[in-house]
Parts: C-alpha cells; structure tokens; sequence
C-alpha cells in the first residue's frame, strides 16, 4: 500500500511540472497573432494563393518614372535586357562582335568535341574534361 501510495505521489508531481511547464512555454495569444497578421496585410507582407508569392517587398527609389524608363532603353539598346526566352541569356550587343571566321569557330568546336568539353545530351553530362 506505501509502494502504491508512494508511486501515485510521484505521478501526480510529475504531472503538476508538466503542467506549469507547457503553461511557460506558451506562445503568443490568439488577439496577438491576429494583431501581427492584419499589421502584415497593412504593411504588404502577407499574401494569399500562389498570385502573390512571395510578397513584394517595397522598394524605395530616388529616381523619376522618366529617369527608370531612360535606363530602361538604355538597357534594351545595350542587349543587356531580354525579351522572352529567345532571347534569354541577355548578351550585351558589344559580345556580337567577332574577329573570327566561321572556319575557326568550327575548328574551335572540333577541338572542344576531341577533348571532351562537349556534351550531346544527358549522358554525357557533366562533361569530362582532360
């Protein structure tokens, strides 16, 4: 009867800690969590669906509208701005410009092939170079 006595004292201890332990480790209330969401609706930080992933985070600017699209054409006359995926990656115009020939570019090409730096599809991937 002392054994059962004693056990059941060590229970009701144990359970009591437990008990004022979860209670201290309790997070924010419901009334806070509502309060941060709607101060993140506010402040544009909160999305919902996948439109709006992830949210845009405002950026602050000293420039015009005028001065944002001078740069703009300034980038696209550059070739430094892209145009849908034909066009991807953007190769700044000045890139274009070669001294070589056709010829050596395919004697480039050739070389590259003998030594291993190409690859002709998936199963040659990574490529095995000398």
């Amino acid at each position: 009867m002392k054994t059962l006595a004693t056990a059941l004292m060590l229970s009701l201890s144990v359970i009591a800690a437990g008990a004022q332990a979860a209670e201290a480790d309790q997070g924010p209330t419901r009334a806070q969590v509502q309060a941060e969401l709607q101060q993140a609706k506010v402040s544009g930080q909160y999305t919902f669906g996948e439109e709006g992933y992830p949210a845009a985070i405002a950026q602050k600017s000293s420039l015009t509208s005028q001065q944002v699209q001078a740069e703009l054409a300034q980038a696209k006359n550059a070739g430094e701005v892209t145009f849908g995926n034909l066009d991807y990656p953007p190769v700044a115009s000045a890139e274009h410009n070669t001294s070589l020939t056709r010829a050596q570019v395919e004697s480039q090409l050739a070389q590259a092939k003998a030594e291993g730096l190409v690859t002709f599809g998936n199963m040659d991937y990574p490529p095995m170079g000398s």
